[in-house]
């Protein structure tokens, strides 16, 4: 493993949950970019929705069960997780803070499970790539530029990223208010107000300063760091909403490893893109980032799984901060979950190390939730685990 950082979490005890994360984070950004982080798209009625769905369900308790020794292992993409929980795609990680994606990759490999990198990430394909022990996974957009398309999926496959995620629910960008008020929409704009707020996070920057870790990495020219504005108009000049099914079929014909379609909520095109040799789907809204008023992801959930589950391996994000989340997750179809800004909360907070922090804190709710459910492995959970909550 190269890289010019390592695990080391200093100050105060590390909080003890994901929202003790949630709120250190806040204090160790600037507004607009704390915006980035916690937005949705308009009223944020899905971004609200997506936690609060989870409370449809009440975990079922059984007692004198004898379950030790809790199994959370389970197998994605082909490769063999000892938690089933993943890190999600999260573009422009680095302003968070500077060890940015591969921060995120190295805590999810020493968590055992692993990252799915972002096409808009601050560390290069092979920055990543060279900078961790294990092989991830990577999230691709299909472009308008089918040549700059190809040639992402051809760097991740000569780095060697092993599966690869189709975000398909970004035709336009959402209306992200909360960015737009505070400067951080397209391009980014900074007024003296918003350099005095940023100054204000001492720490964060002087980290921006040194390491600028706010590019995208992998849409400027190779060998060089470009500007984020420059990076981030690549990034918009080629969203289009000119896309189909033709196009995923023709990412299916160029990439011949594991192929997840993400962001799918209805269980007709789930079923359309298994049926066009994606290996799995992820119910998805893109953290209510997209598409306001649309029905949370744990909602959109069992109609999915029921349809394509037993051809397909299923995933879901969106609203997920504990391990009863994960439990209720998994008894309703998922193979494993996603985690975005949970990821985010950790890495803001503490770097790399915040982030393995909060994939600690996950796993230890989740094994403890299952022994006094009586469940002795995280893929044996199923709907009989839950009892629906009055409405």
């Amino acid at each position: 493993m190269t890289g010019g950082f390592r695990f080391r979490l200093t100050g105060r005890t590390p909080p003890l949950d994901v929202e003790g994360w949630r709120r250190r984070a806040g204090r160790r950004v600037p507004p607009m970019v704390w915006a980035y982080i916690e937005n949705g798209a308009d009223t944020e009625r899905t971004l609200g929705e997506n936690r609060s769905a989870y409370r449809d369900w009440y975990l079922n308790q059984r007692v004198l069960t004898r379950t030790t020794d809790v199994d959370l292992t389970t197998t994605v993409a082909g490769t063999r997780l000892d938690l089933p929980v993943a890190v999600a795609p999260v573009g422009l990680a680095g302003a968070a803070h500077w060890h940015g994606d591969l921060g995120l990759a190295r805590a999810a490999e020493r968590s055992g499970t692993r990252m799915v990198l972002s096409s808009a990430s601050t560390y290069s394909i092979e920055e990543v790539a060279r900078g961790t022990d294990e092989r991830h996974w990577f999230q691709l957009y299909p472009w308008g530029d089918r040549a700059l398309t190809a040639s992402l999926m051809d760097r991740a496959r000569d780095s060697g990223f092993t599966a690869l995620f189709v975000t398909v629910d970004v035709p336009v960008y959402g209306n992200r208010l909360r960015e737009r008020r505070t400067g951080m929409g397209l391009p980014p704009t900074l007024t003296p107000r918003r350099v005095l707020q940023a100054a204000l996070r001492p720490r964060w920057a002087y980290a921006y300063l040194r390491h600028r870790r706010t590019t995208l990495r992998n849409l400027v020219p190779d060998g060089t760091r470009g500007t984020a504005v420059e990076s981030v108009t690549v990034q918009s000049e080629n969203l289009t909403a000119d896309i189909g099914w033709n196009d995923l079929e023709w990412i299916r014909s160029r990439w011949d490893g594991p192929l997840f379609v993400k962001g799918v909520l209805h269980p007709d095109d789930a079923e359309r893109v298994v049926d066009l040799g994606a290996d799995g789907v992820v119910v998805s809204n893109h953290g209510g980032r997209q598409l306001d008023a649309v029905q949370p992801t744990v909602r959109a959930l069992p109609a999915v799984a029921q349809r394509v589950g037993h051809r397909a391996e299923v995933l879901v994000d969106g609203g997920i901060r504990s391990g009863a989340d994960v439990a209720v997750a998994l008894a309703l179809g998922a193979r494993a979950c996603l985690v975005g800004r949970p990821a985010v909360y950790g890495l803001a907070g503490g770097g790399a190390d915040g982030v393995a922090e909060v994939l600690r804190i996950l796993r230890e709710e989740l094994v403890r939730n299952l022994t006094m459910m009586g469940v002795a492995a995280s893929a044996d959970l199923a709907p009989h685990h839950l009892t629906p909550a009055p409405r």
